[in-house]
């Protein structure tokens, strides 16, 4: 079988090496590349000789960051917010949403613990009512989510790739069935966003969190939330940022005058928007991330989490993803033929440098496109040595 490539370039030259470690934990947390270090780098040398900080570093950076994630989603940058993570969207929709007692938000069983955290508590605020979607299958689908949907339904939020075990949800149908009921879609891409194509509009969504030190290879404590224009028109005010106040380029331009934020989703950016510790970071590697071309990413993990299906000893062990390419993600979850021998298996990939994830009982291997061939023929020597 040949070597998994990526457009037949060898992006590996723009990370650091891993020293003896394989490193197929993306997922969890990606590796900087050497761009978003030196950028990283320079901003600190800002803060130590801040004579030499522009004002224009307090706008260029976050303007720029827009764009790059306007151009990964298929979406206006006018219409992302940068944030600290996906919660911060989270929070945003929960408060600037209008809701009646009875309203009903949608979640499903074992989804990421952002999902419980931003909407249990709305229970008690708002007298809303959650609904936890249980699979009818094996895994958690469209259908569960569009058979569970009532007039009452004022919101259904989910993972556009789940986090356990990488299924991919058919995001354009349950936004249809949304829709026709007069109810939203809200989508956490954290686990996918950068890494396969992205277009909000065929999506149908209505907003869209992520998390950006993942898959977009930013630092920890960045994200974006994006919310189609026409819902960040009708939600609730609330406070702000204040340079979501105006679009100017210069500190001169600043006025107190007005205190309505632009339109769009500005006002729910993050405090200090231009953290140009993290910003800078972020911003290299959204450029990196444009480069290599999400497509490219995703047909590049595709062949190497085929290759790992394929070579996965099936005395040993059972695939916990789908494996049909179109239901799943960026990644793909394995487990042993007991939760016991999972965890024994996990801490034996541990011990040899493998670097993955146990998550709900399964083996998450999440490679990028600085894995080739030989690191899952590394971790399958582990798993049947």
């Amino acid at each position: 079988m040949a070597t998994a490539t990526v457009s037949r370039t060898d992006w590996r030259q723009e990370w650091f090496e891993f020293e003896d470690a394989t490193y197929l934990n993306t997922a969890a947390q990606s590796a900087m590349p050497k761009a978003s270090l030196k950028a990283a780098q320079n901003a600190i040398e800002w803060k130590k000789f801040p004579n030499r900080i522009p004002d224009s570093a307090y706008f260029d950076v976050p303007n720029r960051i827009r764009e790059s994630i306007a151009k990964l989603i298929g979406g206006n940058g006018e219409d992302v917010a940068l944030t600290s993570g996906a919660s911060t969207g989270m929070s945003a929709v929960a408060y600037g949403l209008t809701w009646k007692p009875g309203d009903e938000v949608i979640t499903a069983q074992g989804e990421f613990p952002l999902q419980n955290a931003t909407w249990k508590p709305m229970e008690e605020r708002e007298g809303i009512r959650v609904k936890i979607v249980a699979p009818r299958e094996r895994f958690v689908s469209a259908d569960d989510f569009i058979a569970a949907i009532t007039p009452k339904t004022r919101l259904v939020s989910a993972s556009l790739v789940r986090f356990d075990d990488g299924t991919k949800l058919d995001a354009a149908r349950v936004a249809a069935a949304c829709h026709a009921q007069g109810a939203l879609l809200l989508l956490d891409a954290s686990q996918c966003c950068g890494a396969m194509p992205l277009d909000v509009a065929g999506l149908g969504v209505d907003f869209l969190v992520c998390a950006g030190y993942k898959w977009l290879l930013g630092p920890y404590g960045t994200g974006f939330f994006w919310a189609k224009g026409e819902h960040s028109s009708q939600m609730r005010p609330g406070p702000f940022y204040w340079m979501a106040a105006h679009r100017d380029t210069h500190f001169g331009a600043v006025s107190n005058t007005s205190p309505k934020a632009v339109p769009g989703a500005r006002r729910w950016d993050a405090a200090e928007t231009s953290n140009y510790f993290n910003l800078a970071a972020l911003d290299a590697s959204l450029e990196l991330v444009l480069k290599i071309g999400p497509q490219a990413i995703a047909d590049h993990l595709q062949e190497l989490i085929d290759l790992m299906y394929a070579r996965l000893p099936k005395d040993r062990c059972v695939p916990a993803s789908p494996l049909e390419a179109e239901r799943r993600g960026p990644y793909g979850c394995f487990a042993a033929r007991s939760p016991e021998k999972t965890a024994e298996l996990y801490e034996r990939l541990c011990k040899e440098k493998v670097i993955v994830s146990l998550r709900e009982g399964n083996i998450r291997v999440s490679p990028y496109v600085f894995n080739t061939e030989r690191d899952i023929d590394r971790l399958i020597s582990v798993i049947t040595n």
